[in-house]
């Protein structure tokens, strides 16, 4: 028979408890700029000792971010919740989607409900359909890159008024990848949209619906006899009669002449950066200068003049304790926005300067680069890293582009050296691009030719990033090329 009783253990064990403040710090540090100022909106209605601060406010840059030596609490106890990571939480599921945002530095939405915006009860924009698609068709990060350029191109019809001529020389890549890359978009939905012109819009619609045939071709380019209404005239230069001009006339008219109304009448807009980074002159030693996008981070003070009248008019328990806790409040959020910024930069500064040959010399150069490289330069935790360049955008001489858009895979060269994986699908995307049609080039002489250039790697990988960019093997080239 089993005895009951009751013993007296002393134990130790190590426990994290993320504070509700700890985990609005991680909060404030996954929001965009954007997010930040409707967040901020929020306090101020509730907390009114927070008032915005003057728009005149000191530029935040890379050269005022503090030293190690000047953490505050904020800091120390974030980098605690992420070093931890193996102690019980109370007030935090480790296995929540706040968590796992941003996570890895993921270049891919398949895990919609990770995104933060996809969290968010908000209407869905023509950006954010164009690039989920994008996504989905392209597996290549260089053309994700380009991508995502060229959809915040789009005016408010969903028209890429831009020469591809311009794109070309803005990221430093052949202009027949920025037209095959074109290509493929212009099969997205809503039909109509990447279209340079009316006529162009048309088409890609009728074409959509497979009505796109001789005369209907025609009839597209003569569009201004359709205004003048000379049906007439319009038929005889299409070879049809008026009946099944008519019928023609009533497929065009069934078209959307302006493809991105169908998205609540929304203006598609360049993303707004968060970051900004502009070149040094020489005289001031060269390089870039990074620094966070002012006129869309708000800034908030405590408003200590209001504090000390009211508190000396707070009588109650109940009064001096809201008081009290109201500042506190004021104090630390001021103080949390604070860290973000200099975070941000920290990050973002490590970045360009990671990446200086791509800013320099275009596409081809983008360094090979992890969340732990930049952790550890920077000596804070990866994960702080991914929460950092997740949703945060960085306008640079080359366009504005996402901050995990910079991260990739490294190969190894023949000399030690290392070469990013997605600069190594960019040559070989060259490489097959100028190919002779007389001398097409093998994956083994791709290969070769690649060593020449310390590049060392092996047929089979040729193999996979090629057919990863849709490239056809080289006897099926050679046939294509033949029948040109």
């Amino acid at each position: 028979m089993s005895k009951i009783s009751q013993n007296l253990d002393l134990r130790q064990s190590q426990q994290l408890v993320m504070t509700q403040q700890l985990q609005q710090a991680i909060k404030l540090l996954q929001l965009s700029n954007v997010e930040l100022a409707e967040f901020v909106e929020e306090e101020l209605e509730k907390n009114p000792l927070l008032e915005k601060a003057e728009s005149d406010a000191p530029e935040s840059s890379l050269d005022e971010v503090a030293d190690d030596s000047a953490k505050d609490d904020i800091e120390r106890d974030f980098e605690d919740a992420n070093t931890n990571d193996d102690t019980n939480t109370a007030d935090f599921d480790p296995g929540s989607s706040m968590a796992d945002i941003g996570s890895g530095g993921n270049l891919k939405f398949e895990e919609a409900d990770m995104a933060f915006e996809n969290r968010m009860s908000k209407p869905e924009t023509l950006r954010d359909h164009l690039t989920e698609q994008l996504f989905v068709a392209c597996g290549d990060a260089r053309d994700r890159m380009i991508g995502g350029l060229i959809i915040d191109q789009l005016d408010e019809a969903g028209y890429l008024r831009t020469d591809p001529s311009e794109l070309t020389e803005q990221l430093g890549c052949s202009r027949e990848r920025i037209e095959n890359l074109l290509g493929i978009m212009k099969g997205f939905d809503p039909a109509g949209v990447f279209a340079a012109n009316l006529e162009e819009c048309l088409a890609l619609q009728l074409e959509d619906r497979g009505q796109l045939d001789e005369p209907m071709q025609t009839l597209l380019q003569n569009l201004k006899l359709l205004a003048d209404k000379d049906y007439k005239k319009l038929a005889s230069i299409c070879g049809v009669n008026e009946t099944y001009m008519r019928d023609m006339i009533g497929e065009i008219q069934a078209l959307n002449p302006k493809p991105a109304a169908e998205f609540d009448h929304l203006v598609v807009q360049t993303a707004i950066p968060d970051v900004l980074m502009k070149k040094l002159p020489k005289n001031l030693g060269g390089g870039w200068r990074v620094e966070l996008n002012n006129e869309t981070l708000p800034r908030v003070l405590v408003n200590n003049e209001y504090y000390t009248e009211v508190a000396q008019h707070a009588i109650q328990k109940k009064d001096k304790e809201y008081l009290a806790n109201q500042l506190s409040s004021a104090n630390w959020l001021v103080r949390a926005m604070d860290q973000r910024a200099q975070t941000i930069l920290k990050v973002a500064g490590e970045i360009v300067e990671q990446q200086d040959a791509f800013f320099n010399y275009g596409i081809e150069f983008l360094q090979p680069l992890t969340l732990k490289d930049i952790a550890e330069v920077i000596e804070m935790h990866e994960s702080t890293v991914s929460r950092v360049t997740t949703n945060k955008y960085i306008g640079t001489p080359r366009g504005i582009f996402e901050l995990k858009f910079f991260f990739s895979t490294a190969l190894e060269g023949a000399d030690g050296t290392t070469h990013s994986s997605e600069a190594v699908k960019a040559r070989i995307k060259t490489m097959i691009d100028s190919e002779d049609p007389k001398k097409i080039l093998s994956d083994d002489k791709i290969v070769s030719m690649l060593k020449t250039e310390d590049i060392d790697i092996a047929r089979r990988t040729v193999a996979k990033y090629r057919e990863a960019m849709h490239i056809p093997s080289s006897v099926q080239r050679r046939k294509q090329k033949k029948n040109l």
